[in-house]
């Protein structure tokens, strides 16, 4: 009895084990347009970090990220039990948002171009003077990137939570769980990676060898190419899956648009849907930039003039 209670008991957790990895592989595919983004934004946030330093502030990042989805998972299971049909309402915030920052991003340097002078113009000061000022813009860094990661954390919980909403309980927590540590150790080690890409090509081209010194050279290369394909793809991405985020929400245009991919038939069938919801995408976060922006501004006037 004793042995066939064991054998039951490890089934059942295979089983469960299973089912998180399904899901945990649904979720992943859901947040792929977060993801890109992350990773871009994560990678350019060491910018102006001493070579030495690149390392220690994005392990204090990735700590950050840590804390901020320990915070956010409980939050979303809590939600998930005792208020479900937020659920939705948030998956479209978050859908939203995704449209407003890939928009925001495309006309960044017409909307922030006083706030980029302001920060090359702190950056120049640092240099002059790296004993003080450059710690005080490291931990300025790191806290502006805990508070992005923040946010971006909550948009690939939001996604995932949609994605198991109809499970039970302890279901969603694991699912939810795992989801925050890989995506945390894959973001934050893919970043790791990319900003010490540069200091590998350069030591491989200093190599006797040749074949080394080609690829160090390839690297060193290839390294800002990397940079830019990451922010083009994450950026793409973006509207791909806030717009598709939208759509589902919006019962009628969801229909609409797929009984009309489905008179072409064939791979029609996924490249409609795809171009659409990107387009809805791309004029959602059009919207929103346009209502958002004088908004803020108007805060921040309000604000400095208090």
């Amino acid at each position: 009895m004793a042995g066939t209670s064991l054998l039951m008991l490890i089934d059942d957790i295979a089983t469960l084990l299973d089912d998180v990895s399904l899901m945990t592989k649904a979720a992943t595919k859901k947040t792929a347009g977060v993801l890109g983004d992350d990773l871009a934004l994560n990678a350019q946030q060491v910018t102006g970090v001493k070579p030495a330093r690149e390392l220690p502030v994005v392990w204090a990042v990735a700590k950050g990220s840590m804390v901020n989805k320990a915070i956010l998972v409980p939050a979303a299971v809590a939600i998930s039990f005792f208020v479900p049909w937020l659920v939705t309402p948030l998956l479209m915030l978050g859908g939203g948002f995704l449209c407003f920052e890939g928009v925001e991003k495309l006309a960044h340097k017409f909307l922030h171009a006083k706030e980029d002078e302001q920060k090359k113009k702190e950056l120049r000061e640092a240099l002059k003077k790296p004993e003080v000022d450059l710690k005080v813009l490291e931990k300025r860094k790191i806290k502006g990137a805990i508070r992005t990661d923040f946010i971006l954390s909550a948009e690939i919980i939001a996604i995932t939570l949609g994605v198991v909403a109809g499970v039970g309980i302890a279901m969603q927590f694991a699912v939810l769980s795992v989801v925050a540590v890989m995506i945390t150790v894959v973001v934050y080690g893919l970043v790791a990676g990319i900003v010490k890409l540069d200091d590998v090509g350069l030591y491989l081209s200093q190599k006797d060898n040749e074949l080394a010194q080609r690829v160090g050279n390839g690297i060193l290369w290839l390294a800002p190419y990397l940079m830019k394909t990451l922010s083009i793809v994450g950026t793409l991405a973006m509207f791909l899956v806030g717009g598709g985020i939208l759509v589902h929400g919006i019962p009628p245009i969801y229909n609409a648009i797929e009984h009309f991919a489905a008179d072409f038939g064939g791979l029609a069938t996924t490249l409609i849907p795809m171009l659409a919801n990107g387009l809805i995408g791309v004029v959602a976060g059009a919207v929103l930039v346009a209502v958002i922006t004088p908004l803020l501004r108007m805060w921040e006037a309000r604000s400095e003039a208090a």
